[in-house]
């Protein structure tokens, strides 16, 4: 049995209250609520769903006009038919309901015939606004739903090229996930919003994507590089750039932007646009503090790994230099978390403590 919808009437005269419940037998789907305190009323109608509101315009403890002004504050009345009672026949009166939001006007004493059709027509228009609400709320939703899905799907396929690239780069594969939440957790310190969070910890893992690109022979030396190899080395921040621009997605966009700017430095010297300051996007500053430092602690075929501490003197001695001053300040702020994620994600070599 479909539940009946609710008509509200707010009167102090005990005799209209009863004369509007009368009135509104004809219409069988629908129940009456009376009020004969305007207060009241305010106070029920918080938590209180209506298809139509019949106020009355002088009452004791506030007009209807006030009346109709504080319901319609309340947001879920903000749309709903409201008829004003009234007597008056002032012009002045009548424009005063109509500015404060009343839809509809009838006239005391109040003639049954036209009261029938005047509810009529705007219960009418009242289930054409919950219908179109229904609609467009179910319509938000299967949006939502639908966004949620591609944000998936983005997300998975940004997931699979991290791990593809950790193929070519085995040594480093897990770097690139540490990385990741590195940068999550510095961008928390700085005050990023919780989406910013979470969509660099999702992209940074492809900062180093465009080393699929460089010869393995580079990649594995054990010892350091030629100045020729370490230019063809710097290449990987172009090429990653490149595999990752030009995308509709917003999370690919991002990894494209680290990918092309973590190797970029405070003071301009770095590659491959010797981008300086601010003039190098926050997530690339970000990064490069993340990367350096993860580097740095772990152990690598040409290079021990450095205890967190040396590391994060490193980070503090170049700052203005090679790192923005204020994320390796944030950076420093959270160093409990940063050890904690050194401990839970090793690599296949031991990190130094």
């Amino acid at each position: 049995m479909t539940a009946k919808r609710t008509v509200v009437v707010v009167d102090d005269d005990k005799t209209n209250l009863m004369l509007m419940e009368m009135l509104f037998r004809s219409f069988a789907d629908y129940q009456v609520l009376t009020f004969s305190s305007a207060l009241q009323a305010l106070t029920s109608l918080v938590t209180q769903d209506f298809e139509v509101a019949i106020v009355d315009y002088m009452m004791p403890e506030m007009d209807g006009i006030s009346f109709v002004k504080q319901l319609r504050m309340q947001e879920r009345h903000a749309d709903k038919p409201i008829v004003m009672v009234t007597a008056d026949k002032e012009a002045d009166v009548r424009l005063a309901a109509l500015d404060a939001g009343a839809v509809d006007f009838l006239q005391k004493p109040i003639e049954p015939i036209e009261f029938r059709v005047r509810m009529k027509n705007l219960l009418r228009l009242s289930e054409a606004q919950r219908k179109l609400s229904d609609r467009a709320a179910w319509l938000n939703s299967e949006v939502e739903k639908a966004t949620q899905s591609l944000r998936e799907r983005e997300e998975e396929i940004i997931g699979r090229l991290s791990r593809a690239a950790g193929y070519k780069d085995m040594e480093t594969a897990l770097h690139t996930f540490r990385v990741a939440r590195y940068c999550s957790a510095l961008a928390r310190q700085l005050g990023e919003s919780p989406e910013f969070c979470r969509d660099i910890q999702l992209a940074a893992p492809m900062h180093d994507i465009g080393k699929v690109g460089i010869g393995d022979s580079i990649l594995g030396k054990p010892g350091a590089l030629t100045d020729e190899e370490r230019e063809e080395m710097k290449k990987h921040t172009l090429i990653g750039a490149e595999i990752l621009a030009n995308s509709s997605c917003d999370l690919l966009h991002l990894a494209a932007e680290i990918a092309l700017t973590h190797h970029e430095r405070w003071d301009g010297r770095g590659y491959p646009m010797g981008k300086a300051g601010e003039n190098i996007p926050r997530s690339g500053r970000i990064a490069a503090v993340a990367d350096v430092f993860d580097a740095l602690t772990t152990e690598r075929p040409y290079k021990d790994a450095w205890p967190a501490e040396r590391a994060f003197l490193y980070l503090r001695e170049q700052a203005g230099r090679q790192f923005d001053p204020a994320c390796v300040e944030a950076f420093e702020r959270c160093k409990d978390e940063i050890l904690s994620i050194m401990r839970s994600d090793p690599d296949a070599h031991a990190i130094a403590a």
